[in-house]
């Protein structure tokens, strides 16, 4: 193939590739929610990851170019009690200082009918990574989008509970996530 030819191939290769990858979305930090659920002396109790991270690239129409990263600091852990906030930091629960952040990308997607999908991620926390399934459902509005979704993960397979912590009749070994991110295009 000539020169000419192949330049001339390049504009629509370009384009081809560009309309594969799945549409790229801006996380509104003020507006969106990373908390979760755990269970302590048999009641629940609710907290929440102040400062978090979410590189989102979706596309209902295009769930095989898609992808989930998001970064959460551990430190940001807010329970509305500052003696359990400072417990789950230190270094038998979050560890923050060795292991500051979690992550959890997902490039997995299966659509259940409607506005509702499953994400098949890995989340790596406290240097360890399995794989999190996560439930979702994202609707687009003329401003943007709503992804709003739960897991579930069990703590210990993570390490979170070492030493007096890894006894599960004071604090249970599920946790359930849920979040709410307010996405705009970029």
């Amino acid at each position: 193939m000539s020169r000419s030819k192949s330049l001339l191939l390049f504009p629509a290769v370009l384009v081809v590739g560009l309309a594969l990858a799945a549409t790229q979305w801006v996380m509104q930090p003020k507006q969106s929610e990373l908390t979760f659920t755990a269970i302590q002396a048999g009641a629940p109790f609710q907290g929440k990851f102040e400062e978090f991270e979410a590189d989102i690239r979706f596309d209902p129409g295009d769930i095989a170019n898609s992808r989930f990263e998001v970064k959460i600091q551990l430190a940001s852990v807010n329970t509305k009690d500052r003696e359990r906030d400072d417990i789950l930091r230190g270094a038998d629960l979050f560890a923050v200082h060795k292991w500051p952040t979690a992550t959890y990308v997902a490039e997995r997607f299966e659509h259940r009918g409607g506005t509702k999908f499953a994400a098949y991620g890995m989340l790596t926390l406290r240097d360890v990574t399995r794989e999190v399934p996560i439930e979702f459902t994202f609707e687009t509005n003329e401003s943007g989008a709503w992804l709003k979704g739960t897991g579930k993960l069990n703590r210990l397979d993570f390490g979170v509970g070492q030493g007096e912590w890894r006894d599960t009749s004071g604090v249970a070994n599920e946790v359930q996530v849920q979040y709410a991110l307010l996405l705009t295009k970029s």
